[in-house]
């Protein structure tokens, strides 16, 4: 299938590893032009070349530095010609007890996963219904719709986000301007962050990581982790000239773990 969206321009944030790689990797192959940002430079120039190796017809801009910061924000918004796509990623704040946070702890949190996004999609959403199409992917969390006791903080961050987003895909300036803006519930992926909490278990628990793991995958009809290149697939759909009468959605990618029925 087409994507329709060759020759796009993309900006995709914390795209060195992980979910963010396999979005901007996906949307390469589409023919998508892309700025990418991390913090790490060494990792994110190796991640550039090697999408520039895979899809070499692509244009691919980097840029090091902290996405959640104003500075950062506007230096990934002036490598970027136009922002036609825009997907919203940051690093997850770290899983605890939210008798040991003070608000600084909870300051961070909403910035990287609340105010960062938002203040995104400020800067490109009229642009791109003055367009007539755009299409933003909120990277968010499966812990919306099934919230996890140690993630208190990425709960009520993303939680603030998915409500704010709720509000602004419907605004008829840019739903009928073709701008669409949905979410993006990851649960279990083979990533480090996942890596990065199954370890805060085992110790908190005393299990060996293996245990938690198989403990995990138990609960996924599925039985296994999903891939960054299926989760960056999936975007990418998500970004195309058919998916435009999608909006104000929040998608869970779980390989079924969420129960429920809504």
């Amino acid at each position: 299938m087409d994507l329709g969206i060759a020759g796009r321009w993309a900006l995709v944030c914390a795209a060195s590893k992980g979910l963010g790689k396999g979005c901007a990797m996906a949307l390469a192959g589409e023919g998508v032009n892309l700025v990418i940002t991390a913090r790490g430079a060494e990792v994110l120039e190796a991640t550039a070349a090697e999408i520039r190796a895979a899809c070499p017809r692509v244009e691919v801009r980097t840029v090091a530095g902290d996405i959640t910061t104003p500075a950062g924000r506007a230096s990934a918004l002036a490598a970027c010609p136009q922002v036609d796509i825009l997907v919203n990623n940051a690093g997850g704040p770290p899983p605890g007890d939210f008798r040991d946070w003070g608000r600084e702890d909870w300051i961070k949190a909403v910035e990287a996963n609340m105010l960062t996004p938002i203040e995104l999609m400020k800067a490109t959403v009229d642009a791109m219904a003055a367009r007539g199409f755009g299409r933003v992917v909120n990277i968010t969390s499966g812990a919306v719709k099934a919230p996890i006791d140690t993630l208190g903080l990425s709960n009520g961050a993303r939680s603030g986000l998915t409500g704010f987003v709720a509000g602004l895909a419907r605004q008829r300036r840019l739903a009928e301007a073709n701008v669409t803006i949905n979410n993006l519930l990851p649960g279990w992926f083979d990533t480090d962050r996942v890596k990065a909490t199954t370890q805060a278990t085992a110790a908190k628990t005393g299990q060996s990581m293996e245990a938690v793991l198989a403990k995990r995958l138990a609960g996924i009809p599925a039985h296994r982790l999903g891939t960054p290149a299926e989760f960056g697939a999936f975007c990418a759909f998500l970004c195309s000239t058919h998916a435009g009468y999608l909006t104000g959605q929040n998608i869970l990618l779980d390989g079924g773990g969420y129960p429920g029925t809504f």
